[in-house]
């Protein structure tokens, strides 16, 4: 089986194992996603360059994917649409496979993942609590490990809550920068693609296939970071208030200059999201749909009264407050000033799907404290992981000027807790190519051995590397090392890594899981399988001159 076929029924098994039906609207088939896949490889044997091959992709179900309905979270509103949106379209291209539509708060109108006939979409890691919305199911595909990949969208904080409350990557662009074409809209004029991933280089890769044009290039560190004035968060879930601050003072320690602003400005311009006249944008776009349909009980009660509410919302009312957005939009820059980027929780806590059900506006309305005002004041966004608190996985996020994406994203790779990769060859230590490591400032964790799921190869490549392969029952044990080094440096790596080389998620002698090196299927074409010799080293020992 080639390396994209083992990927798919890795993804399935999972899909099994963790038994979340609720995550998705619409499953591909495990036959029709490991024929693309058998396409896939057969790309890659004829020396395609396909820089997503093997990557696994969730798509949010208000997103077009050809031969799947389009439903926005409500059976009755689904079509048939005649071609991927252009997101998806770019994602494929480069060699990912859809796995299905995933569900969501209907018609992206929630930030809880609680407001769909498909049921509720309960946290990765905390099936208690909410998975945050709107984009749900993208978020948890991703993080239970069943696909590497999810877009979804941020009009309110979709693409940023959710990543959060599940420990991922977030990725909000600036408007424009992906297009929304073949997307339902929610406020057309608000409304991002988003993208969710498990760590940031994943997610800065694949965010680059989208973006077009591409962001500027960054403006080099030391970075100017705004943080709010003393008790300018508001009440904030116990615990959360000192994690936010530790995540301040990794940047500080990083080299960030930290500045205070005034978060006035900010949050006045979230609260006209949802509380002023710009939420009749949402009834323009599926308003009619939902007028006719208010017997319809996959309705959602609570989308439906927020979307039939904006209504009759006068003309004056929404230029008012277009005018009020206009100052509010002078003040947030003017406090941003020359800073790189605005530092914030992502929300204030996490609910419980209890406290959900019993106050659904009022929980929700909680959560979209920090990320409401983003596309409303023409901001990029990234939320990352900081942390744990009680358990429950903390995020913040990060707010920068449009057209500044890249330059978020390098601020973010500062807070990214070490990523840990396992090498079997030229980079273990004392090896010709251990010094790329150790130049990016990685440092040895463990000495160990992959699952016995794995078989290795002599390449002919310079200097000498051997190939490391999945194949499950007639695989072997086979040496390895974890090295840590920082997201950014992982991503530097990446970049720089020659064919036929690739990196993968490698399976460890204790189960769990690490980014580790893999190579191409066409690369073994004539090797000689060196598993017997139980790793790199003892083969090289036995053929030295």
């Amino acid at each position: 089986m080639e390396h994209v076929q083992r990927r798919v029924a890795e993804a399935y098994r999972r899909v099994r194992e963790v038994d979340r039906p609720e995550v998705w609207i619409d499953l591909r088939a495990q036959a029709e996603v490991a024929d693309e896949a058998r396409g896939v490889d057969a790309r890659l044997a004829a020396g395609e360059t396909l820089p997503l091959a093997g990557v696994l992709l969730a798509v949010k179900g208000n997103i077009d994917v050809r031969g799947l309905p389009t439903t926005a979270g409500c059976p009755s509103y689904a079509y048939e649409p005649d071609a991927d949106a252009p997101a998806v379209a770019a994602l494929r291209a480069a060699g990912a496979i859809v796995l299905g539509t995933t569900n969501m708060d209907q018609f992206a109108t929630g930030l809880v993942g609680t407001r769909s006939p498909y049921g509720a979409v309960r946290n990765a890691l905390d099936p208690h609590r909410v998975s945050g919305g709107s984009s749900a199911g993208s978020a948890v595909a991703v993080a239970l490990g069943i696909a590497d990949l999810a877009l979804g969208t941020d009009t309110a904080g979709s693409g940023r809550v959710p990543a959060a409350f599940n420990g991922i990557v977030g990725v909000k662009p600036t408007r424009g920068l992906v297009s929304t074409e073949g997307v339902v809209p929610a406020c057309a004029s608000l409304d991002c693609v988003s993208l969710f991933a498990r760590t940031l280089p994943e997610a800065r890769r694949a965010a680059a296939l989208l973006a077009s044009p591409a962001p500027p290039p960054r403006r080099p560190g030391p970075w100017r970071v705004a943080v709010p004035g003393r008790g300018q968060l508001g009440e904030l879930d116990p615990g959360w208030a000192q994690a936010y601050q530790a995540a301040a003072d990794r940047l500080a320690a990083a080299g960030a200059e930290l500045r205070t602003v005034d978060l006035g400005p900010f949050t006045e311009a979230a609260a006209l999201l949802y509380q002023g006249a710009f939420v009749a944008e949402r009834y323009t776009a599926v308003g009619r749909f939902v007028d006719e349909h208010l017997d319809d009980p996959a309705l959602d009660p609570t989308v439906a009264r927020i979307i039939t509410s904006a209504r009759d919302l006068p003309a004056h009312a929404l230029f008012a407050d277009q005018r009020r957005l206009a100052v509010l939009r002078e003040r947030a820059r003017a406090e941003l000033g020359d800073s790189d980027a605005l530092l914030l929780p992502t929300t204030p806590g996490h609910p419980t799907l209890a406290e959900v059900a019993a106050d659904p506006v009022g929980a929700n309305t909680r959560l979209a404290r920090f990320t409401n005002s983003a596309n409303l004041l023409d901001l990029c966004g990234i939320a990352v992981p900081a942390g744990e608190v009680g358990g429950l996985a903390f995020g913040v996020m990060l707010l920068g000027p449009a057209q500044c994406d890249d330059r978020i994203a390098e601020i973010a790779a500062l807070l990214a807790p070490p990523v840990r990769l396992a090498v079997v060859g030229a980079h273990l230590a004392g090896g010709p190519l251990n010094h790329q490591l150790v130049s990016l400032g990685a440092r040895l964790a463990a000495a160990t051995a992959t699952a016995p799921e794995y078989r290795l190869y002599a390449l002919a490549t310079e200097p000498a590397k051997p190939g490391l392969v999945r194949v499950g029952a007639t695989g072997a044990p086979i040496e390895a090392e974890v090295w840590e080094l920082s997201a950014a440096a992982l991503g530097a790596f990446t970049a720089a890594l020659p064919r036929p080389m690739t990196l993968g998620s490698v399976t460890l002698a204790d189960g769990s899981a690490v980014t580790g090196f893999l190579c191409e299927p066409s690369a073994l074409d004539g090797a000689e399988d060196i598993t017997a010799y139980g790793g790199w080293r003892a083969y090289q020992d036995r053929h030295r001159p």
